[in-house]
């Protein structure tokens, strides 16, 4: 009988998993977009291997959300199963049947239509520090040694190198051990007085936190005894969970009282410590197995784990994320995953940025100038280091929502390049007062802040355009990425001033060679002729 009853639930298995498997055939001239941040580069998706969003985020934000160029959108409330191969979409979705919506004629038309229903958001952005100027990060320089001497230093070389104070995000390992919030005395003497002084600056203060409680802690009893971790399969005991930094147990974060006592004790950091607000790493999906772990939610999936850790951001203004699920349109920083020191690394962020605003994560930053990965940049000097890759990134991050710099600029160049470097970080301050209105338009439309040119310009032949983008509808910014400064750029129909003052019609193509003081971008006709009349009705006013 039992063997019997088996079978038929096997079979009643398939029968549902066929009933939630759906194919959408792709149309001709039709080009899709969006699902995982890091698929940018692969823009527009022609052949994705099988991909499981309720396991596999590649190490950045996921949405169970498709957007095609003629108009159409897939969406589910839940992950789901897909691949994209012999010019069809292959879904397969244990939650739910996910079907294609025609929504409009266009890739604008189909997100606006997706947003407005699924993810409207808040209506809020993040503090408009995060766009107004650089932000900083200890991590390249410092890594695993936090500690207070250095950051002091940190944030007065940032000043004395004539850059402006702003975020300053002190990154892993300045708390005694992962799951408590005290900070290493033995590394910071009074870091009650290190926030005071970094205040008085101008700078505002981040601390990096994870959902990891570090195993055989007294927090770690605590935490178990409180029914706050989650559990091993079948049994009463934490589970011990694998991540990069060792083995931890972790926060079930699906059971309310566990979210509530974690926001009171990051609460409990800013009123001792004076803090703004948290770097959140970690929260991956692949960090949570519902076949070896048990969860307060029994029927939490993966993803449900990282969306509580990003909820978790809501709570604190200052916020910033890597991982993600779902939470389009509110006010949470996200930032792209860990880039190489590389030119090909730096050929990633824009693609990446458009595919997370085609996903409706308007407030992203490009990961940190140079890269993130701090081997790159062990034991290098101006000498040995290639400084022109080091502006070049500067300069693409310039018109980007927002910038951070981690590898300090004044450790690695010289005088001449840190000059460069400074003029771009000045270039984003010029611009900060238009993101932030591209910002505020965000929390209102859902409209991008970086938008592909497909997206600005249907159907013109921009479908397979991603080393170029506009910020919003004024400015088309085409950064240079390769050591030789040269580029194509590809304008649309109309007249467009670049930022020599020059004049071009479109359409056209340009082939340029930018000086390395130099970040090409064009200001559409419209956008010149309205600057224009401005100017001549205030100087009538006069």
């Amino acid at each position: 009988m039992r063997k019997h009853m088996m079978l038929l639930f096997a079979a009643l298995t398939l029968v549902a998993t066929a009933q939630n498997k759906s194919t959408v055939d792709i149309l001709g001239g039709e080009k899709w977009y969006g699902a995982a941040t890091a698929l940018g580069s692969r823009m527009p998706l022609e052949n994705v291997a099988r991909m499981s969003l309720s396991v596999d985020n590649m190490n950045n934000q996921t949405a169970p959300f498709l957007v095609s160029n003629l108009g159409r959108y897939i969406y589910s409330r839940s992950p789901f199963v897909f691949e994209i191969k012999d010019n069809k979409i292959v879904i397969d979705s244990p939650g739910e049947r996910v079907d294609v919506v025609r929504a409009g004629k266009n890739l604008r038309e189909a997100f606006a239509l997706a947003r407005n229903k699924h993810f409207a958001g808040s209506g809020k952005i993040p503090d408009k520090s995060f766009f107004e100027v650089a932000q900083w990060n200890t991590w390249i320089e410092l890594m695993y040694n936090q500690n207070q001497g250095d950051i002091e230093n940190y944030a007065d070389q940032i000043i004395a190198a004539g850059f402006e104070p702003g975020i300053i995000m002190i990154d892993d390992n300045w708390q005694r051990y992962y799951g408590n919030f005290e900070f290493k005395a033995e590394k910071f003497t009074d870091p009650h007085a290190m926030v005071e002084r970094l205040h008085r600056q101008g700078f505002k203060v981040m601390l990096w936190v994870c959902p990891f409680v570090s195993a055989d802690s007294p927090e770690f009893r605590e935490l178990s005894k409180k029914g706050f971790l989650i559990k091993k399969k079948g049994t009463a005991q934490a589970a011990v969970i694998q991540w990069w930094n060792g083995y931890s147990g972790c926060y079930d974060l699906t059971n309310p009282e566990a979210y509530r006592y974690l926001v009171g004790q990051l609460k409990e950091v800013q009123s001792k410590y004076g803090v703004d607000g948290f770097k959140f790493d970690a929260g991956d999906p692949h960090f949570y197995n519902p076949a070896e772990q048990d969860f307060y939610r029994a029927d939490a999936l993966a993803t449900d784990h990282t969306l509580a850790w990003a909820k978790l951001g809501l709570e604190f203004p200052y916020n910033e994320y890597r991982a993600c699920w779902m939470m389009q349109g509110e006010p949470l920083v996200q930032r792209l995953g860990d880039k190489n020191y590389s030119w090909g690394a730096l050929k990633l962020l824009i693609p990446e940025m458009l595919n997370a605003g085609l996903m409706g994560y308007a407030y992203t930053c490009p990961d940190m100038i140079g890269g993130g990965q701090f081997s790159s940049f062990l034991n290098v000097t101006p000498a040995n280091i290639d400084q022109t890759l080091i502006v070049r990134s500067a300069q693409l991050h310039a018109l980007m929502p927002m910038m951070q710099f981690s590898v300090a600029p004044w450790r690695v160049l010289d005088k001449e390049h840190l000059r460069y470097c400074a003029q771009a970080a000045n270039l984003h301050k010029k611009f900060a007062p238009y993101i932030l209105e591209l910002a505020q338009e965000s929390a209102r439309t859902g409209e991008p802040i970086v938008r592909s040119m497909e997206y600005m310009f249907p159907h013109k032949g921009f479908s397979d355009c991603t080393d170029q983008f506009m910020l919003g509808a004024k400015y088309l910014v085409a950064p240079i990425m390769s050591a030789d400064g040269k580029r194509t750029v590809r304008l649309p129909q109309g007249v467009w001033l670049d930022d020599l003052g020059r004049k071009h019609r479109g359409p056209l193509v340009l082939e340029l060679h930018a000086p390395l003081d130099r970040l090409p971008y064009f200001e559409k006709s419209e956008s010149v002729i309205t600057s224009t009349i401005k100017k001549i009705t205030t100087k009538k006013k006069k």
